[in-house]
This record gives structure tokens, C-alpha cells and sequence, in this order.
């Protein structure tokens, strides 16, 4: 492992020089005299947990954040970090694309281009043929298989990202620009996520200065020339990819090694000796068909799959919140109606949904809040016993190493990891005999993944039933006993055993090949 000293080459050798940056919210130091030098025509990547201050940096940066301390030097600009603003950072070339692409899916391609860089007109009226004209050079430019009357929902999820990237840099065509990619593959599946890297790369080869902030060690390993790893609002490495191992970076991440837990092997879960857990049989319900399925206690079982495969609509079924229209659902040998949520939380399941913001989380109210919104009865005597639910709450925040001012801090003020954590301390409060998780870690750092894993599979030691829904496969591959594979809605292939990553991809897209038409 290579470190790169942050002082071992000229200014001139780099299109961003920042040093010394520090930046404080209240008690709480978010950066901690941070350093970040970035390559023309490379590839930068920033790695870290929730809270470490990588976003903090680029939003210091892009001037969003006025900085304490520090140094920056841009084209056209050497001097304080507190005076860079937004537009002095968008003058000088630095361009930010969010997680959230900012994209509106009822309209076509060019005009989400023209909402950015405005729309050409004469006489009151719009020149269509010019932006269509305009937005079909940078699709071309970009490599991207669209056209501009395409309506952006239309396009394949890596191609949306592209979309967003292009216009985010439609007025800038040379390398001196440097273009901020957060978190860009979170949302994505394997092969869409690969399909962008190799984007990516391109541009990078082409001259352009990239920096990429993601959770995904194997993606960043692949398509990065430099890292740099932040903890605790410093940084703690500036490594080389080539030269550099998983493990150290994994180590500099986490501040401690990580590779054993999250890699553990999982012991056989006690099984076939009594009823399964969860039974499905000739299950429809939206996409699926002819779903058959069945769960032991203390095993826990992964589903693969290509995008639109069925994944989620396979929880979201088993759980009511997608009313079957066929087959049947037994938990526990005894039979579920097709009554909806509320038979599926008194049957003993529990479900922690994809997106946890718009579909779990309450985001206007308090840590303790979102943890007892599974058992109110539970605190209720005539009247809410708020102290015996603070009580509770602070000792599951404690059992689920939540990192949080306290248990009446706001749900938002939480990083990602930790909301994700709140959650499933909320349902697994109550014990249920089958846990529903869909992309449980997505856009969740290392270490709170590996504390995520532990706490799942300590649901399982008491013989819950876990059914994982994924696109990350080296996920499915680390937590999972066995793994089904669904492809336009059916069960096409089941692993089980000692399953690797590379053995998911294989059968993903291997029968993901067979099963559709040309």
C-alpha cells in the first residue's frame, strides 16, 4: 500500500489543490484540517463511514458550506476555503452530481438538458430543433444510447445518471472542470453499475477529473487511480488503488478490522425439524408468477435478480403490500390472509423497505420515536409512560450502536447508517418470526454494514427467518444461506451452499439470458 504524499508534487500537477480545510457544526467537528489533491484525467475516490466528512469537504468545496480554515486553489482562484461560494465554484469548473439526480421523468431528455442551461428561443417561441440538435451532440459526445425527444423515465438507470452527468457538464467541454459523482451507484444493480463505471472511466481518459464518493470498496477498487479515506472528519489515508490492499483500506475505514465480520461464516440454522417459518405457493402478485418458497427458522435467504425482476415486488407481496392474486402464504403452518399489512404484523412479520425515507422512517420526528412506533401499546397505560419509552429507546440505541446526541435527537440528523440501524431496531423489537429486508445496506458505509449483519443474524440465533432482497451479490454472498434467482418474475435458479459473488452474477445473468427473448 502506497501513500501519496499530499506535498510531493508541484501545484501545476493538479486541477485541485485543497489544504488545511476545517469546518465545524456546534459541538461537533465535522473537518479536521482535511487535504484532498486531485489528477487531471483521473479517477479520485473518497471513502469513509456516514459522518466521516467526505460530503462535508465537497460541499466546502462547491461553496455550499463556508469553511473555517484551509486553503483552496482552483482555475482562476488561489486563496481562503471560507471564500468560495457556489459561484465561484461553478465558474471555476467544479460540477456536483447528487445522489438524488434531479431529473423529472415525465420529460424528455432535452428538456431536462434545457431546465439546466435554459431553452433557445426567437420571438417568444422555443427552437426545438436547435435543443434537440445541441442535446443530441452530447448525447453522442457521452456515449449515451438515448435520444432527446426520449423521456427520461424511458432510460435504464445508469443511462439516467449519465443524462444527469452530461448536463451537468454542457458548458464545459475541456479538462480543467472537475465533476463530483455522490454516491452515483448506490441505487444501481451490478450490471448497471458496471455499465456506468466503464463511463466513467472513459471520461476520465478523455481528460476529465473525477471524484467519486461511494460505499462500494470492490466498485472504487475497480475504477479508481487514487483514494482517499476519511474518519472522524480527518484523513487517515491517501492511497494509490494499485498499490493498495482491501483489508488496509477496509482497516483505515473502520479504524479496526472488519474483514472477519463481515465475512464470518455463518453457522447451518436449525432446520427441518418443525414447521417452516415462511411457505409460499404458487404466488401471484404484480410481475411474479408461480412463486414457490420456503423459509426454515434461523435461515436466512437471499433473492438475486436483474432490475424489474421481481425482487421487491416478492417482499413487498409476502408482506400485503401487494395484494396477491394468487396462491398461498402460511407463517408458521397457519395460513396468511390476503388482508394487508396489518395480517402480515400479526402473523410475526416485519419488513424494512428499500427506501427507507419515503417508505419507513418518520422524518419529522425524534430517534425515540422511530424506534417505539412498532410497540405504542406497549408504553400505554391511559397515558403514555414517556419515560419508560426514553428508557427502552436509549438501551436499544445502545444494543444496535446507534451514534446519535441522544435518543430525542431528530431522525434526520442521523447519517444513513444509522437511520438504517434505527429501523431495524424498530422491528426487530418485536421479535418477529420473519424479517422482510430489502437492499438492507444500500448507501450504508462498512462498518455500520458489518454491525448491520451481526444484529440480523443475531435475530436469527432466536429463530427468525430472514428473506433478503439485493443487488449488491458479494451481500447475498457474505449473509446468506441460500439464494433464489428471479428473472421476469419467477423463480429460475436456487444456490445454495458455499455461493461466492461471482457464482450469483453467473446465474443472474446467465438465466437472465436464456429466459428473455432476443
Amino acid at each position: 500500500m502506497t501513500d501519496v504524499s499530499l506535498a510531493s508534487r508541484p501545484s501545476r500537477d493538479y486541477t485541485l489543490e485543497a489544504r488545511g480545510v476545517s469546518k465545524r457544526f456546534g459541538g461537533t467537528q465535522a473537518l479536521d484540517e482535511a487535504s484532498l489533491l486531485l489528477r487531471p484525467g483521473s479517477v479520485h475516490a473518497l471513502l469513509g463511514g456516514n459522518g466521516s466528512g467526505k460530503s462535508t469537504l465537497i460541499k466546502c468545496l462547491a461553496g455550499v458550506y463556508r469553511a473555517d480554515s484551509g486553503s483552496v486553489v482552483l482555475p482562476g482562484y488561489d486563496g481562503p476555503a471560507a471564500g468560495v461560494t457556489p459561484s465561484l465554484a461553478h465558474q471555476a469548473g467544479l460540477r456536483v452530481v447528487h445522489q438524488d439526480l434531479g431529473l423529472f421523468d415525465r420529460m424528455t431528455v432535452a428538456e431536462n438538458f434545457a431546465l439546466d442551461s435554459g431553452f433557445p428561443t426567437t420571438a417568444g417561441r422555443i427552437k426545438w430543433r436547435e435543443l434537440d440538435k445541441r442535446v443530441d451532440e452530447l448525447l453522442e459526445e457521452y456515449a449515451i444510447p438515448a435520444r432527446p425527444r426520449d423521456p427520461v423515465g424511458s432510460l435504464r438507470p445508469a443511462e439516467r445518471t449519465l443524462v444527469a452527468i452530461a448536463r451537468a457538464l454542457q458548458d464545459q467541454r475541456d479538462s480543467e472542470h472537475v465533476l463530483l459523482l455522490d454516491e452515483p451507484t448506490a441505487s444501481l444493480p451490478e450490471h448497471e453499475s458496471a455499465a456506468l463505471l466503464a463511463a466513467i472511466r472513459e471520461r476520465a481518459a478523455a481528460g476529465q477529473t473525477v471524484v467519486i464518493v461511494s460505499h462500494r470498496l470492490s466498485e472504487v477498487m475497480d475504477v479508481s487511480d487514487e483514494i482517499t479515506v476519511f474518519r472522524d472528519g480527518r484523513v487517515v489515508g491517501n492511497l494509490v488503488t494499485a498499490e493498495s490492499d482491501a483489508s488496509d483500506i477496509v482497516r483505515l475505514i473502520a479504524g479496526k478490522d472488519l474483514a472477519n465480520g463481515l465475512a464470518a461464516a455463518l453457522p447451518a440454522p436449525e432446520i427441518r425439524t418443525v414447521e417452516p417459518a415462511l411457505a409460499v405457493s404458487g404466488l401471484a402478485a404484480g410481475p411474479l408468477s408461480g412463486i414457490n418458497l420456503t423459509l426454515w427458522p434461523g435461515e436466512i435467504v437471499g433473492v438475486a435478480g436483474l432490475l424489474g425482476s421481481g425482487r421487491s415486488s416478492l417482499l413487498k407481496a409476502v408482506y400485503g403490500a401487494l395484494p396477491r392474486t394468487a396462491g398461498a402464504i402460511t407463517v408458521g403452518g397457519r395460513a396468511l390472509r390476503n388482508g394487508g399489512i396489518g395480517d402480515a404484523l400479526r402473523a410475526g412479520l416485519a419488513m424494512v423497505p428499500e427506501n427507507r425515507l419515503a417508505d419507513a422512517a418518520l422524518t419529522s420526528m425524534t430517534v425515540r420515536e422511530n424506534m417505539s412506533v412498532s410497540v405504542l401499546r406497549s408504553f400505554w397505560r391511559g397515558w403514555m409512560r414517556h419515560s419508560t419509552e426514553r428508557r427502552t429507546a436509549a438501551d436499544l440505541a445502545s444494543r444496535f450502536q446507534v451514534k446519535t446526541a441522544g435518543v430525542e435527537s431528530p431522525f434526520m440528523s442521523l447519517s444513513g447508517g444509522n437511520q438504517q440501524k434505527v429501523i431495524l431496531a424498530r422491528w426487530l423489537r418485536r421479535e418477529p418470526s420473519v424479517l422482510l429486508l430489502d437492499e438492507p445496506t444500500q448507501g450504508v458505509d462498512i462498518g455500520a454494514r458489518a454491525e448491520i449483519y451481526g444484529k440480523v443474524r443475531e435475530s436469527t440465533a432466536h429463530g427468525c427467518a430472514v428473506l433478503v432482497a439485493s443487488s449488491d451479490h458479494e451481500e447475498l454472498a457474505e449473509l446468506c444461506h441460500r439464494v433464489v434467482v428471479l428473472d421476469q418474475g419467477r423463480i429460475v435458479a436456487e444456490l445454495d451452499g458455499e455461493v461466492d459473488a461471482s457464482d450469483i452474477t453467473y446465474a443472474v445473468q446467465t438465466h437472465h439470458s436464456l429466459e428473455t427473448p432476443a
